[in-house]
């Protein structure tokens, strides 16, 4: 693998790396600290929000390739202290390579973090057993029809919660905090009061922080973002029944890396 191509939107580093079968996938670096990698090359999922899996899945990346992401990109100087398992792919669904990666990552002293939908499900309860440093999961709907049109294969949302209620039933408030629920804010698809307040009775009940996040319009995706007004209505919302609320920060927002945005080939499209 080579970077073929640094993007520097002056908060965010994006990093195209070119396997050797000629797919390009993209890594960011972000924070000054902290890495984001890819899985595999596109998505299976196929989020309809989301630019990585636009054009399904074309193949896992191996283990070689995903560590490859952190040793170029320290090669270019970043001073990597943290992985993110959140670019392009569900990590969940490479898992043998990914697991295999993240032991790798951890015998370099790195915090490693998980961005995941739950699928498989037998996969996630594998994660949430690992020495890990923090698994968002994303929800961005709460009834059961709506999800499956923004996450068309992902876990049941019962399942879902069901499994991490048992799994953080237990846990420490420290460690608690180390999981949180993902939900894109989506203006008109899931953003009303009723939406609203079945998230709240979720996240009260599992006792974990919501990551709200807002949404970054594609081209080709024929979702709009909210204003920030609406947003900011939410998070108050959110907070008021006592929830703990993250918003998305200024990383995660750019036009290219942030959340949602990453692509295979973005700039030889060549994806067939």
């Amino acid at each position: 693998m080579i970077v073929e191509k640094v993007v520097d939107d002056s908060l965010n580093k994006l990093l195209e790396v070119k396997t050797d079968d000629n797919y390009t996938v993209e890594s960011v670096f972000y924070r000054g600290d902290t890495l984001c990698v890819s899985s595999q090359v596109g998505c299976p999922i196929k989020c309809s929000f989301c630019a990585s899996g636009m054009y399904g899945l074309k193949r896992n990346l191996t283990y070689e390739e995903i560590i490859s992401q952190y040793t170029l990109s320290k090669e270019k100087g970043f001073d990597i202290k943290k992985i993110a398992f959140a670019g392009i792919g569900e990590p969940l669904l490479n898992w043998e390579n990914v697991k295999k990666a993240f032991y790798f990552f951890k015998e370099e002293g790195l915090k490693v973090s998980f961005y995941t939908t739950g699928f498989p499900l037998k996969n996630f309860k594998e994660l949430l057993s690992l020495p890990h440093n923090g698994v968002t999961v994303s929800i961005h709907s709460v009834f059961e029809e709506k999800r499956k049109q923004l996450i068309p294969k992902g876990t049941e949302l019962e399942k879902l919660i069901s499994l991490l209620k048992e799994h953080t039933k237990n846990l420490s408030n420290r460690k608690r905090k180390s999981y949180s629920i993902a939900y894109l804010l989506i203006k008109g698809v899931n953003d009303s009061k009723e939406e609203l307040e079945k998230l709240s009775e979720i996240a009260n009940e599992l006792k974990l922080t919501v990551s709200l996040l807002k949404f970054n319009e594609i081209e080709g995706i024929p979702y709009q973002t909210t204003t920030d007004e609406d947003y900011e209505k939410a998070f108050l919302f959110l907070r008021e029944r006592g929830i703990r609320v993250t918003l998305s920060n200024r990383y995660r927002t750019r036009k290219i890396g942030g959340c949602g945005t990453l692509m295979v080939n973005r700039f030889n499209q060549t994806t067939s």
